[in-house]
C-alpha cells in the first residue's frame, strides 16, 4: 500500500506540474513590465481565438457609440469580440485602466485625427471604464473640436480632437462636415493646433478623408483676396507629403520636447476586397479573420505609408521623437470586424442602397469591443514603459 500510495501522490504532483506549465503558456499577462518594444516586436503575429479573457468589456459601455455598437444594431455573430492579438516573440499585457490612470495623473492625453481616432478614443474609455470602481467619478464633456474625458480621481484627461486633415478645412465641424467638396487651406494648422499643444501625450491619425479629390487653398484665409485654388486628386501623395511637412515644422518650432510624447497611428485598413484583386467583395456578412499569413500584403495603402514614415524618419533628424504604431497589417487580418450595416448611420438609407447592403457597408471602421482595443493594449504597452 505504501508503495501504491508513493505511486499515486506522484502521479497527481506529474499532473499538476503539466497543469501549470500549460496554463502558464496560456495566460494573458497583466504586467507590462516584460513588454519591450525594441526587444519584441509587437506589430508582427497572428489572431488568437480566445473567449476565456475576451471581450475586455460589453457593449453597454456607457461611452458607447452608436457607429461602433455592431450588436446592438442587429449583428448576431459575436465571434469578432473574441479574437485576440498574437505576437509571434513576447504577449501583449492585458490593459489595466486605472494602472494606466495612475500613469497618466496629473496629465491630459489627446488623440488628433479623424473618425478612426473616435473608435480607438471610444474604445481607451471602455477599457478604462472596466477597471474602474462604480464610485470612481468621471466627466465627458464637448468643447467645439475637442471632446474630453475626465477622471476626478486621478485628475487625468484622454481628449478627442477633430482634425481629419490636422490642417485647416470645410470639414472641422465634428459634428456637420459631410460635403460635396472638401477644402483645405495648407497652410491653416494653427487653428487647431494650439487646442492641442498642452498635452502630455499626442496620439495623431491622418488618412481616411485624403481618399476623395480636394480643392487646395494657398493664403490667410478660404475667403482672402491672396487666395489660390487648386483642385487635385486626394489620393496624391504629393498633397499628403505637403501636409504632412507643414505639421512637422509646426512640431519642431512650438512642441516642448522634454514633457511631449507623441505617437503616430499607421493607416487602418479599409476591406473593400477579398483576399485576391479580382474578388469583388467588401466586409459584408464576413464573420471569419485571415488566419492565413500569406494572404495578407494587398494593402493599398502602402505609398502613403511610407510618406508618413520618411516624414517622422526626418522629424527624427530634427531631434523630435514620434513613435509610429503600425496597426495597418495587424488589422488586415480582420476583415470580419467592421460594422457593415449594423451600425448607426448618420444618413437616411435609400431603398436601392437597402437592396443591395454591401453599397452601404462600413468597412472602414470597427465594431466594438474589436480590433481597436489591440491598438490601446500596444499605445498602453508604449506608453507604460515612458
Amino acid at each position: 500500500m505504501g508503495i501504491l500510495s508513493h505511486c499515486i501522490l506522484g502521479f497527481s504532483l506529474l499532473i499538476l506540474a503539466c497543469a501549470v506549465f500549460y496554463l502558464s503558456k496560456n495566460e494573458v499577462p497583466t504586467s507590462y513590465e516584460n513588454i519591450s518594444s525594441s526587444s519584441c516586436n509587437l506589430f508582427e503575429g497572428g489572431w488568437v481565438f480566445d473567449n476565456i479573457s475576451l471581450p475586455f468589456y460589453e457593449e453597454q459601455c456607457s461611452f458607447m457609440l452608436g457607429e461602433f455598437a455592431c450588436e446592438t444594431f442587429g449583428r448576431k455573430d459575436l465571434k469578432y469580440q473574441n479574437w485576440r492579438w498574437q505576437p509571434h516573440q513576447c504577449d501583449l499585457p492585458r490593459f489595466n485602466g486605472t494602472a494606466f490612470l495612475e500613469k497618466i495623473r496629473g496629465k491630459k492625453l489627446v488623440f488628433v485625427g479623424d473618425s478612426l481616432n473616435r473608435n480607438q478614443w471610444t474604445s481607451m474609455l471602455c477599457l478604462i471604464e472596466s477597471s474602474l470602481g462604480p464610485l470612481s467619478p468621471t466627466t465627458v464633456v464637448r468643447n467645439e473640436n475637442m471632446r474630453s474625458f475626465h477622471s476626478i480621481e486621478y485628475n487625468a484627461t484622454i481628449g478627442l480632437y477633430w482634425s481629419p486633415f490636422m490642417v485647416e478645412s470645410n470639414c472641422d465641424d465634428p459634428l456637420i462636415h459631410r460635403v460635396k467638396t472638401r477644402v483645405i487651406r495648407l497652410m491653416g494648422i494653427d487653428k487647431h493646433a494650439r487646442h492641442w499643444n498642452d498635452a502630455d501625450i499626442l496620439v495623431f491619425n491622418s488618412y481616411l478623408w485624403w481618399a476623395d479629390p480636394m480643392t487646395i487653398v494657398w493664403g490667410t484665409s478660404f475667403a482672402s483676396s491672396d487666395a489660390i485654388n487648386k483642385t487635385v486628386d486626394g489620393m496624391s501623395t504629393r498633397l499628403y507629403e505637403m501636409v504632412l511637412d507643414i505639421w512637422s515644422d509646426w512640431l519642431e518650432i512650438n512642441i516642448n520636447r522634454t514633457k511631449t510624447k507623441m505617437f503616430f497611428m499607421s493607416p487602418s485598413p479599409f476591406h473593400l476586397y477579398g483576399k485576391k484583386w479580382d474578388e469583388l467583395r467588401n466586409c459584408y456578412k464576413e464573420t471569419e479573420p485571415i488566419l492565413d499569413e500569406g494572404s495578407i500584403g494587398l494593402s493599398i495603402l502602402g505609398f502613403k505609408m511610407r510618406v508618413a514614415e520618411l516624414a517622422l524618419e526626418k522629424l527624427r533628424t530634427r531631434g523630435i521623437n514620434i513613435e509610429y504604431l503600425n496597426i495597418t497589417h495587424l488589422s488586415e487580418f480582420r476583415g470580419d470586424a467592421h460594422p457593415s450595416i449594423h451600425k448607426y448611420f448618420f444618413h437616411t438609407i435609400s431603398e436601392e442602397e437597402l437592396a443591395n447592403p454591401t453599397s452601404y457597408s462600413d468597412c472602414s471602421h470597427w465594431c466594438l469591443p474589436g480590433v481597436p482595443d489591440v491598438w490601446n493594449q500596444i499605445l498602453y504597452s508604449y506608453i507604460m514603459n515612458i
